[in-house]
């Protein structure tokens, strides 16, 4: 999971389309109709940080767990810029360490398809449950086997901005469900020089059945699937499905 190093300081000018006010507000709407609104809400996989300071905006205690350094000092900066007091911790979120529970964790922007093993995600899974609190909430979003085979598949993506530019190269192993993109990004300099660099990603794509019966074994409930475009029903073609889940085993004092 040695990724988002030196991306990371080129990773937000390229999602600066990503409907981060939406994703926020849509999360918001399901911690309000569970009764999780109140109390710290952990972002695992939260990368710059974006969302999480979107969710500390509205008023939420946020956490923020990521694995790359990198990823967490531009959130860390951005973080004190806006003036806003946000936990961040540098962990493997297979193998993340909370001080206690929280109400509620989100995990949104495809970062579990990085867990390429059903046993990795059912660690992680169990961790989630270990450190929600009584009926607290889970959601989290994935990309399926379909976009991966059938939208992505093997596809070359280029875009030229005017102080960096980057090439995607992707490929898919439909029988091992892995799909790897490689990233060659160029960001200027001065002097009209350029710097390059690589990083090779690799996901595997989960079909909603996967899911329900990791989230089984790793001790929580499944509550609800939601096609991430659509926010209804879970299709054959559905490219991204949002999931939400509740602690079980707990009890309340």
């Amino acid at each position: 999971m040695e990724v988002y190093s030196d991306f990371a300081s080129v990773y937000d000018t390229f999602m600066d389309e990503t409907p981060y006010a939406q994703w926020c507000d849509f999360l918001i709407g399901l911690l309000k109709e569970f009764q999780t609104e109140e109390g710290i809400i952990l972002d695992l996989g939260c990368g710059t940080g974006t969302l999480t300071q979107m969710m500390a905006q509205k008023g939420f205690e946020m956490i923020g767990v990521d694995s790359s350094q990198e990823m967490l000092n531009i959130a860390m900066n951005k973080m004190m810029d806006r003036d806003l007091e946000i936990l961040y911790l540098w962990q493997d979120m297979r193998k993340f360490e909370l001080y206690g529970t929280v109400a509620a964790v989100i995990s949104i922007c495809d970062s579990i398809n990085y867990l390429l093993e059903k046993e990795e995600i059912e660690e992680t899974f169990r961790l989630v449950n270990n450190y929600l609190d009584p009926g607290g909430v889970f959601i989290f979003d994935f990309n399926t086997d379909y976009k991966y085979r059938e939208v992505i598949g093997e596809t070359v993506i280029a875009e030229n901005r005017d102080d960096c530019s980057f090439i995607w190269e992707n490929f898919y192993d439909a029988e091992e469900k892995i799909n790897e993109y490689d990233l060659t990004i160029f960001v200027a300099l001065e002097n009209d020089y350029y710097r390059k660099f690589t990083e090779t990603h690799f996901q595997r794509g989960y079909s909603l059945e996967e899911m329900k019966e990791i989230l089984e074994k790793s001790g929580l409930e499944f509550v609800r699937a939601l096609d991430a475009e659509t926010k209804e029903e879970v299709h054959e073609k559905s490219e991204r499905i949002y999931v939400v889940a509740k602690e079980r085993g707990k009890v309340k004092k």
